[in-house]
């Protein structure tokens, strides 16, 4: 019993000291190199962060790696203007003060730009897991949720790109408890 307990409070520190994040960013980083195949080729990768925005509850955060695979079927618009289709992939931190907990996503996205043109809006819907989902001003219900998000992005310099998105996250009504939660996220990626 001792051990049990020993265990848990390691884990429960180990949570708050954002273990999750470090740890998703060493996998993400190994996967983006090593995972190459015909049709499915490493876009970028990188961070992002991002805080509630003002109709939810502000204490919340995220912080988390991510990594985002060219998927081979792409539509030609016509005047150089295309919509990518991509994988995105990510995990790391989400929580309420210093309560937290891991939080794990992958998920389609659809991209929208202009060859030649330093920005491009990108939007996706990922199923997400939670480690966590009962915080002091919120229960999610289920470790299942679904996270939609549309975003702009810049190619600022070769190979960097800087970031805004737009998220909702919730368990599409799976759960009684499903209060739903609105993040502004920021991010730096490298784009390969």
């Amino acid at each position: 019993m001792a051990t049990s307990l020993l265990m848990g409070d390691s884990i429960s520190s180990l949570r708050g000291s954002g273990l999750s994040f470090c740890v998703a960013a060493v996998v993400f980083g190994v996967l983006t190199v090593t995972g190459r195949a015909d049709g499915f080729v490493p876009e970028s990768s990188g961070i992002r962060f991002g805080v509630a925005s003002s109709g939810s509850s502000v204490d919340f955060h995220q912080g988390e790696a991510f990594a985002d695979w060219n998927l081979p079927w792409q539509w030609d618009l016509g005047a150089k203007w295309t919509l990518q289709t991509r994988l995105d992939a990510s995990g790391g931190w989400f929580g309420e003060g210093a309560v937290g907990g891991g939080i794990f996503s992958a998920g389609p996205l659809l991209v929208w730009s202009r060859e030649g043109f330093p920005i491009h809006l990108e939007g996706g819907v990922s199923p997400t897991g939670m480690t966590r989902t009962v915080y002091v001003d919120k229960n999610f219900g289920e470790p299942v949720q679904f996270t939609s998000h549309v975003g702009l992005y810049w190619d600022f310099a070769s190979h960097f790109r800087l970031g805004t998105r737009f998220q909702h996250m919730s368990n599409a009504g799976m759960s009684r408890h499903n209060p739903g939660i609105n993040l502004v996220m920021f991010n730096l990626s490298y784009v390969f």
